[in-house]
């Protein structure tokens, strides 16, 4: 039940900006979604299935806008330099606008917030979502080895000789990490942008040019 799920993980992520997540019950999650409370642990299995499936959720949702700040910029003629730092934007926004994402990002998990293991878990669930949603959950250091190698994919165009995915991997790094340092410690006046074509020479990207 696709939308049934959806609305259950809108309306657990309402609670949890209401409440800390120990407060979140499932009975007021499946009201709110106009559900019946047996629909919750059919599409979730327990609270803790509902926390896998809300931060997965939430995980995807920064991975897909990272795929936007790549590949569709609103100059389509815009270089490497400029993809790299709409991608180190959009982790900026997504991790002030959203504390799963914030949490995600850095390994910090407050009190408030659901804080499911990392690691995969036992699951029996007959809902495929379900099932991703208890697999392995993005680490930090995950996040940054996946933004940077779909980085270097599509600003390469799939095609770089060796020497230069060495350095175009590099370059992409570096960028993404910055982006989560201005996570942690959040930038003065001039921003991640700046920051990001400070560190990022022109020359580093010219090769995707």
């Amino acid at each position: 039940m696709p939308a049934a799920r959806d609305s259950l993980l809108d309306a657990a992520y309402t609670a949890l900006a209401r409440r800390p997540w120990s407060a979140v019950r499932m009975v007021d999650v499946a009201a709110a979604a106009g559900v019946s409370r047996q629909t919750l642990y059919n599409e979730f299995g327990s609270k803790e299935g509902l926390a896998r499936a809300l931060v997965r959720r939430e995980a995807d949702a920064y991975l897909a806008g990272v795929e936007r700040a790549l590949t569709g910029p609103a100059d389509p003629s815009a270089g490497a330099r400029e993809r790299l730092t709409a991608t180190a934007e959009w982790t900026m926004s997504a991790a002030r606008d959203n504390v799963l994402v914030r949490a995600l990002l850095t390994g910090c998990w407050s009190e408030r917030l659901p804080s499911p293991t990392l690691s995969a878990v036992p699951s029996s669930a007959a809902v495929p979502a379900q099932r991703r949603a208890d697999g392995p959950l993005p680490s930090p250091g995950d996040f940054v080895a996946l933004v940077r190698d779909r980085a270097v994919t599509v600003l390469s165009g799939g095609g770089a000789a060796r020497s230069e995915a060495a350095e175009m991997s590099r370059t992409c790094e570096l960028a993404v990490r910055l982006a989560l340092s201005c996570v942690a410690a959040p930038p003065g006046e001039e921003g991640v942008a700046d920051l990001v074509r400070s560190v990022l020479r022109p020359s580093d990207a010219a090769v995707w040019n």
